[in-house]
C-alpha cells in the first residue's frame, strides 16, 4: 500500500471543523444512455460548500437489489466517512452512491456500464467540485457491487487511481447456483434462461489479459468473510493472485470473520478507504476556515 503523506493530512485534518459532520443528499438528472433518470446520492464532506476546493472522490457501488440509499441506511457509510475524515485517516472527500438494477454492466436488460461511463461520470465532474482526473478518482463496492468495480478498474484502469472490491461477486466460471446471479436481468436471456456466456462476456476474466498486457496499474484491495456463503474468499483470492504477480505491492487481500453481510462490509469499509484515499490526489485549493470552539 502506498503511505500518504503523513503531513499532508495532518494539515487537512487540523483544518477540518471540531465536531465532522458530512452532508447526503439524493438527486438525479437524464440519461441518454437510458432513456430515464439517473438517481444517485452523495456525501459531501463538511465544509464543501464554504470551501472552494476540489476534491477526490469515490463512486461507492451498491449490490443486488440495492440503490442509493444502500450504502447509507445498510452500511452506515455516512457515519464512517465522518469519523474517517474526523480523524485524519483519509481526506476530506466526495463520495457518489449511484443506484442501478443492473449488476453495473451492459446486460441483456440495460447499458448500465456505458451509462455510467457517458453519463454519470460526465455529469459529476460538471455539477460537483472534484478533481476531475485519474487521480481524484476511486472505485469501490459490495457484492455484485464489487463484481462492478473489478470490471470498471480492469476494463477502463485510465479512468481510476485505486479501487477497493469487498466480498466481489466475481466469480469464475460462473455464480454459484444459489447466487442472484444467475436470476438477474442482466445475464438472463431471451429464452429466460441464465447465459453463461454472457457471464463470461461480461466478467473481468474478459479483461484481465488486456490489462495486464499493459503499464497503467490500479492498486486494489479485496476482501470476504472467510464464511462466505457463495465461497467469495476462493474467488477473490484467484483474482488476488493474478493481480499479485502483476502488481505485487498494489494489491491486497484480507479473509475477516463473517458470511455474505452487512457486518463483513461495515467492518473493513474504512480499512477500505484508507487504501483507496492512500492512492488519490489531495483535496485542492482553499480550505475553510475553522470553526472556534
Amino acid at each position: 500500500m502506498v503511505i500518504r503523506n503523513t503531513a499532508a493530512l495532518a494539515v487537512v485534518s487540523l483544518c477540518a471543523t471540531p465536531v465532522w459532520a458530512g452532508e447526503v443528499a439524493t438527486y438525479h438528472f437524464a440519461s441518454e444512455t437510458l432513456g430515464r433518470d439517473y438517481v444517485y446520492s452523495i456525501y459531501l464532506p463538511d465544509g464543501y460548500h464554504d470551501s472552494q476546493m476540489q476534491y477526490p472522490h469515490l463512486y461507492l457501488l451498491h449490490g443486488n437489489g440495492g440503490n442509493e440509499r444502500t450504502w447509507v441506511t445498510d452500511g452506515n457509510a455516512a457515519s464512517i466517512l465522518d469519523q474517517e475524515i474526523g480523524a485524519g485517516t483519509i481526506p476530506p472527500a466526495v463520495v457518489l452512491m449511484p443506484s442501478s438494477p443492473s449488476w453495473w454492466v451492459d446486460g441483456y436488460n440495460e447499458p448500465a456500464e456505458t451509462a455510467f461511463f457517458d453519463d454519470l461520470i460526465p455529469h459529476v465532474e460538471a455539477t460537483w467540485r472534484v478533481i476531475p482526473e485519474r487521480a481524484g478518482r476511486a472505485v469501490a463496492g459490495l457484492s455484485a457491487g464489487g463484481f462492478g468495480t473489478v470490471n470498471f478498474a480492469l476494463e477502463h484502469p485510465e479512468m481510476f487511481a485505486a479501487a477497493a472490491a469487498l466480498s466481489p461477486a466475481s466469480y469464475v466460471p460462473v455464480p454459484p447456483s444459489h447466487s442472484s446471479g444467475n436470476r438477474s436481468a442482466s445475464f438472463v436471456g431471451p429464452d429466460g434462461a441464465f447465459d453463461p456466456d454472457k457471464w463470461a462476456e461480461l466478467n473481468y476474466t474478459a479483461y484481465i489479459d488486456d490489462y495486464l498486457a499493459q503499464d497503467v496499474v490500479v492498486p486494489m484491495y479485496i476482501n470476504s468473510g472467510d464464511h462466505d456463503t457463495f465461497d467469495i474468499a476462493y474467488h477473490g483470492a484467484v483474482l488476488y493472485q493474478k493481480l499479485r504477480e502483476h502488481q505485487p505491492r498494489q494489491v491486497e487481500f484480507r479473509v475477516v470473520d463473517g458470511d455474505h453481510e452487512w457486518k463483513v462490509w461495515q467492518e473493513t469499509l474504512p480499512e477500505a478507504l484508507d487504501f483507496v484515499f492512500s492512492h488519490t490526489a489531495l483535496p485542492r485549493g482553499a480550505m475553510p476556515a475553522p470553526v472556534p470552539d
